[in-house]
């Protein structure tokens, strides 16, 4: 019993311990997870038994305390505990707010005992195991092999659901895979099926082209004249924009790919799009000719080349504020590049833009960096009329094709006139709430035209009402420098943020496709077209072609570099500054007369 004693004493302490640390515990009242819920001082603890209210009842004096306790304070003297207030047990009333708070918090309360517990159970079953390790009483061999054996067995299971937990994330991830390779391989059987079908009715009409070749006696050979291009070089452009030519094959017949594969729709789109794509390899210069005299100008930037309606003369115009009207076939027949003017017509202020009637051969207009709009007789060299309303910078002047007595021009003042050959004044005014760059009537329509703006829009309006456009195409990221009509639906747009983009009037407002591969980032470059081919300026010095069902370059030419007299450094590529800055597209031909910062003027044709 001596030995006993310390024992004992000791245990005694740890129990006093124990009893202290839990007498100092509250009730945990206050959910730190929400400040809004009232801590241990507040009106859901009853003064009187310090505990949470069980079924408050609130007297008149607006205190609120357990039914018991307060039935009971009255009876012993009928005042309030906190304010003394005089109070009557017919005067009590239910406190059905705070009995709803109460009720909410001790679930609240419940819920985080019943976490804590779930939290705690493997921590109190390690503290199990300790006190089991540290009670050498209990410990010997048997009962440590017996315990090696048991958490053994315990880490196997473990190790094992694992396993099967990562086994089973590779074989959903697996399945995943197979799904999507099988969508892929049906949508590929498809697309083969397709191709199988559109192999036997293209090799069908070659049989039956080659049998009618045959057969036709009516026709000598002498009497044939065709362009034969090589075989190679068409395998050579074929191979090298097959994955374009691919994807616009399969665009094409898309609807027998998701439908019937024996529908033919697309097809012949497609081989008519393959022989246009095949049809040009390379430019050939027919003649070279300088907008300026000058040989010791550095910088004569041509702005605008325009041919007539015939496509008898062609007109180039610049900063240095002439217009030269040349006569092509004069141009193409001379041997030497030294080329007269027929006509030339000077300006107060540099041009920007020119315009040929589209009826009459005698009437050209032109607009200039004072704003003013001029209508010039070529052939004369004289001014017809003058439009002066513009406030600021002219940058463009259109005819109307289908109304040759119409034309519209847009500035930086923000406006685009339409004017009236007949008139002295604007007959109508469209404002366009931002500089206008390029403004071009629809070439089938009296009444419709587009307009490229700073603000990165083209705007597509009908003059019958402009209150609003019809339609705005958003898409650049920089200005819209250009917009020229393809065709009656079809309008492309330039802009300087490196990028030509396909609309189409006729099916919303959302890019057809966006064409890449010159530079453009400052200048006007040009842009023409003659509806299937796209050709515009670079500021490499070079003139990119595009064809409109595809989106990278198909032909390009570059212009060498000159320097002026006063420069002694040899002419290299890397050092200028120079860039393409008009184009203009022969009528019904293959002819670009395109055109430089420098002033060099090239007359070239696609063969």
């Amino acid at each position: 019993m001596a030995a006993e004693g310390p024992t004992e004493s000791k245990r005694s302490a740890q129990i006093s311990t124990r009893s202290k640390g839990v007498k100092r515990k509250q009730p945990a009242i206050f959910d730190g997870k929400n400040d809004s819920l009232i801590c241990k001082d507040s009106a859901i603890i009853c003064s009187i038994c310090f505990n949470i209210i069980e079924c408050a009842y609130m007297t008149e004096c607006g205190h609120s305390f357990c039914q018991k306790c307060i039935l009971c304070t009255i009876e012993k003297r009928n005042q309030c505990p906190k304010c003394n207030c005089t109070l009557k047990p017919d005067r009590l009333y239910p406190n059905f707010t705070l009995n709803e708070i109460i009720a909410s918090h001790k679930h609240k309360i419940s819920e985080q005992k019943t976490q804590t517990s779930a939290n705690l159970t493997d921590s109190e079953s390690v503290d199990t195991l300790t006190d089991l390790l540290s009670d050498n009483s209990r410990l010997n061999q048997h009962n440590i092999t017996a315990l090696i054996d048991l958490l053994q067995e315990k880490k196997r299971f473990l190790l094992l659901d694992t396993k099967i937990g990562h086994a089973n994330l590779t074989l959903e991830f697996l399945n995943e895979i197979r799904f999507s390779k099988n969508e892929e391989l049906e949508k590929l059987q498809q697309e083969l099926l397709v191709i199988s079908n559109d192999i036997s009715k293209v090799s069908g009409t070659v049989a039956s082209l080659e049998a009618e070749s045959r057969h036709s006696q009516h026709v000598s050979n002498g009497d044939v004249h065709t362009e034969l291009v090589s075989d190679a070089a068409i395998r050579q452009r074929i191979t090298a924009h097959s994955s374009h030519l691919r994807d616009y094959y399969l665009s094409m017949r898309s609807q027998a790919v998701t439908g019937d594969p024996s529908d033919s729709s697309g097809l012949e789109q497609f081989s008519s799009a393959l022989s246009k794509f095949v049809r040009y390899q390379e430019f050939r210069q027919l003649a070279s000719l300088n907008y300026t005299s000058d040989m010791y100008s550095m910088y004569s930037i041509v702005s605008s080349i325009e041919f007539d309606k015939d496509a008898d003369y062609f007109a180039i115009a610049g900063v240095t504020k002439k217009i030269k009207v040349y006569d092509y076939q004069q141009v193409v027949r001379d041997v030497v590049d030294v080329h007269y003017p027929l006509a030339e017509m000077s300006c107060a202020s540099k041009i920007s833009c020119l315009a040929w009637s589209p009826y009459l051969k005698n009437e050209l207009a032109s607009s200039d960096y004072e704003g003013t709009v001029t209508m010039w007789d070529p052939f004369t060299a004289s001014k017809t009329h003058v439009y002066q309303e513009h406030e600021k910078r002219c940058w463009c002047v259109d005819f109307n094709k289908m109304n040759p007595r119409l034309m519209a021009s847009g500035s930086d003042d923000s406006k685009v006139k339409i004017w009236s050959t007949n008139s002295s004044r604007s007959i109508l005014s469209i404002d366009a709430q931002a500089n206008v760059c390029c403004v071009k009537f629809n070439p089938s329509s009296s009444y419709h035209l587009a307009f490229g703006a700073a603000d990165h829009c083209v705007h597509y309006y009908d003059l019958r009402k402009l209150t609003e456009p019809l339609l705005t195409f958003k898409g650049h990221l920089k200005a819209v420098s250009y917009a020229k009509f393809l065709n009656g639906s079809e309008i492309v747009s330039a802009s300087t943020d490196g990028q030509l983009k396909l609309w189409n009037v006729n099916k919303g407002t959302s890019v057809v496709r966006t064409f890449q591969g010159h530079l453009n980032e400052k200048n006007f470059v040009g842009l023409a077209s003659d509806s299937d081919f796209i050709a515009c300026g670079s500021e490499d010095n070079s003139l990119c072609i595009y064809y409109k069902e595809f989106t990278k370059v198909l032909h390009k030419y570059k212009f060498e570099v000159v320097r002026s007299v006063w420069q002694r450094a040899p002419a290299r590529d890397e050092d200028g500054d120079e860039f393409v800055s008009a184009v203009s597209w022969k009528p019904n031909s293959s002819v670009i007369v395109v055109a430089n910062s420098q002033g060099i003027v090239k007359v070239l044709k696609l063969i």
